[in-house]
């Protein structure tokens, strides 16, 4: 049953790809009669629906604010962006894993969280065996619903160039039509399609944890 009733929405990762096309749907729904948005700078975007919060994510989980109902959560980088493992490892884990914390303190039902296709905490690969710790310690925390989106290389306007996965994009894109079967799920997907998905995801009402990977995104947007 989809949920009827005005909502209170928790967004992080807003100056992201996905994070910034999830706020833009947010304040779209009618669903959410509240957006808060938390970030280490303010954004410049105005809406009767949207409180920002320049925060510190290192004192994350000590914040007070008002009851909430759902959590997204876009928050992430790269090694390169980040300086270093550890760094990005603080970014993508630690932060990411305070602010379900944060969420479930202040009554949220519902956590929906941007990982990554191939997350596996027992990779070899350092990131991609990060964004598999990740979903797992947010598993633990038992939220009665955990929506998991994975997709492969995002496209969109970047802010940044970012030029191995300028070339990976083109590459994918030229061999589109060759990722078939299994690796349909290495296709490229447009981070506003991930957005619509999660916003689907998140008006669903269903419990439990749901992955979704490229056919699972497309297929939520025709929903």
């Amino acid at each position: 049953m989809e949920q009827t009733r005005p909502y209170t929405a928790l967004l992080l990762g807003a100056s992201g790809l996905v994070g910034g096309s999830c706020l833009r749907r947010l304040l779209e729904e009618e669903q959410y009669e509240k957006v808060i948005s938390l970030g280490r700078r303010e954004l410049p975007v105005t809406h009767p629906k949207l409180t920002q919060h320049r925060i510190a994510f290192e004192s994350l989980e000590t914040l007070d604010l008002p009851p909430m109902d759902d959590v997204f959560c876009a928050l992430g980088t790269t090694i390169r962006k980040a300086g270093s493992q550890a760094a990005f490892r603080r970014v993508d884990l630690d932060f990411t894993v305070a602010a379900a914390r944060l969420g479930l303190k202040h009554g949220a039902q519902q956590f929906v969280l941007v990982s990554s296709i191939g997350a596996d905490p027992e990779s070899g690969n350092f990131y991609l065996r990060t964004k598999g710790e990740v979903e797992k310690a947010i598993m633990d925390l038992s939220y009665p619903a955990l929506h998991i989106f994975r997709p492969s290389l995002l496209v969109g306007d970047r802010k940044e160039s970012r030029v191995g996965e300028r070339i990976a994009i083109y590459a994918s894109k030229v061999l589109e039509y060759m990722l078939v079967g299994g690796l349909r799920k290495y296709r490229p997907v447009n981070a506003a399609t991930v957005a619509d998905a999660m916003m689907a995801a998140g008006k669903s009402g269903n419990t439990g944890v749901h992955t979704y990977e490229f056919d699972e995104i497309k297929h939520l947007t025709t929903i």
